[in-house]
């Protein structure tokens, strides 16, 4: 078959090394333009790039795909399929049209459900006890076109957007490359409209959203840490400190005290009541400073029970 690519970052570029190693290296890949990083603003190629470039595989970069000028050099190279994840522009019909067998989508959910562009990120904010990857057939909507294949994945206590990002980003490598070998064969892949009255969105996630609210029930709280773990990192203010927290648990006993009072500050963890319920932060990190525990941050930072943060 001749395959295209279309994908940005780290998510993507695991999906595509699936299918470099599985004998589907595609004909050329699309990816968003480079862009700057870093304190030093370099401008630095995406994942999926840096992968295709490794693998001599042309690449393009159109800041968008509105025009006919920039769409043109695409559709004169006659394709089968386009896989695409993770791209983050959106399709417009001519490409929707232009592979043989459609554009197919890999989306790390169980769609309908969470729909959009952080469905890891809402999964572990609503507390689902399972995600998954669906593999679907692009339409001119917002991740609503007809699915062909899903698979499930159990989402654990302990698990953090990025641990739930790697092992989805390993279920839909694999899934992928079974789906194309079954076109490959078979010629055709059967799918399955969604239920359009079970659909949810995943709205783009940003620092503002990552502000921690104090007044929210504990184990809210607890589930955004983890949500918001590696990126863009649960923040809180202590005084004029900024800090991300990494890793809090929930205790079983409650408190009367004001949301983001400090209970306690022991070595073993810091003590926050919430609205309903006390969390214990076991890991954070001060502006500037480095990942530490709560006993490494308290060494430098004595907090007095009663203390307000937030």
């Amino acid at each position: 078959m001749r395959l295209a690519f279309a994908g940005t970052p780290d998510f993507a570029a695991s999906i595509l090394a699936a299918l470099i190693d599985s004998g589907f290296a595609p004909e050329f890949v699309l990816t968003q333009p480079d862009r700057a990083q870093g304190r030093g603003l370099k401008l630095t190629a995406s994942p999926v790039k840096q992968l295709a470039s490794a693998h001599d595989i042309p690449v393009f970069q159109p800041p968008m795909l509105k025009t006919a000028e920039m769409r043109e050099p695409l559709l004169v190279r006659p394709i089968d399929v386009l896989v695409v994840a993770a791209y983050g522009l959106i399709l417009p019909p001519s490409i929707l049209e232009w592979p043989r067998f459609g554009c197919l989508n890999v989306h790390a959910s169980l769609l309908p459900r969470w729909r959009g562009a952080a469905p890891i990120q809402h999964a572990l904010l609503a507390g689902d006890a399972k995600t998954g990857i669906t593999l679907m057939q692009m339409d001119a909507g917002l991740d609503t076109g007809a699915m062909i294949k899903a698979q499930e994945t159990p989402i654990a206590p302990n698990d953090t957007a990025g641990s739930l990002h790697d092992a989805l980003t390993t279920v839909g490598a694999a899934l992928t490359v079974e789906v194309l070998r079954r076109l490959e064969k078979e010629g055709e892949l059967p799918s399955v409209p969604q239920d359009n009255s079970l659909a949810t969105y995943a709205g783009k996630i940003d620092k503002s959203h990552a502000l921690i609210d104090w007044s929210q029930n504990a184990d809210a709280i607890e589930r955004s840490i983890r949500a918001f773990n590696p990126v863009p990192g649960a923040h809180t203010l202590l005084n004029d400190m900024s800090l991300k927290l990494w890793q809090a648990i929930l205790l079983s006993s409650t408190s009367d005290a004001p949301p983001g009072t400090v209970l306690t500050a022991r070595p073993q963890g810091i003590d926050v009541a919430c609205r309903n319920g006390i969390l214990r932060i076991l890991e954070l990190q001060p502006a500037g400073g480095k990942r530490q525990t709560a006993a490494a941050f308290l060494a430098g930072h004595p907090l007095q029970p009663g203390c307000l943060i937030g």
